[in-house]
């Protein structure tokens, strides 16, 4: 099954509350994106059915969502109800160099972990260089080193803020790194890591 095919069968099969990565209030992301700048276009990497994407128009950004799954669109634009049409959907693999244009922050809870193959992390890599300018910034978030090993089925790759600073390269400086215990819907405790980065 390819990578597509995986993600569409799970947000077809599934609904929120059986999806481990169901945020009901996606708290620390919005803070650290705010933080990092007040105003600007923001891009959610993987956020097709996540509540983030309406959290960045209550505050007054230019939102672009991007997902594997079209499936997982349709969810997140069910959810916005007409508000949907003021966000750009892309149903694209990030690894794939879709034409994303340039953001003032990019934001990944939980894409970057699944990239279990050294050349998919290069071409995210590389995709996250062409789509954040010079001073521009990302927030990425993935499991922590005592984090899960598996998720949805799949192999994960786990990080610290500093080998995930290793995986991005020069071209991102490591600002600081945030740890968090997510609870998953059913109540098992989940640690993440989020990395905040300049790009130099």
């Amino acid at each position: 099954m390819s990578t597509k095919d995986h993600w569409e069968s799970v947000y077809a099969s599934r609904t929120d509350t059986e999806l481990s990565w169901t945020q009901p209030d996606p708290h620390l992301s919005l803070f650290l994106i705010t933080e990092v700048c007040a105003t600007g276009s923001v891009i959610d990497v993987g956020g097709g059915a996540s509540l983030l994407p309406g959290k960045l128009l209550d505050c007054g950004y230019a939102v672009t969502v991007l997902d594997i799954s079209e499936a997982a669109v349709n969810r997140g634009r069910e959810k916005l109800g007409p508000r949907a049409d003021t966000i750009r959907w892309i149903v694209a693999d990030i690894t794939a160099s879709p034409d994303l244009g340039s953001f003032d922050v990019w934001h990944d809870r939980a894409v970057f972990h699944f990239l279990t193959s050294p050349a998919d992390r290069a071409a995210y890599v590389t995709q996250l260089r062409r789509s954040v300018s010079v001073g521009r910034h990302a927030v990425i978030a993935t499991f922590a080193p005592d984090g899960p090993e598996k998720c949805s089925g799949l192999d994960v790759q786990r990080y610290s803020g500093l080998t995930l600073s290793a995986e991005l390269g020069v071209s991102f400086k490591l600002l600081k790194s945030v740890p968090e215990t997510h609870l998953t819907p059913a109540g098992k405790p989940q640690s993440f890591q989020y990395s905040v980065f300049r790009r130099v």
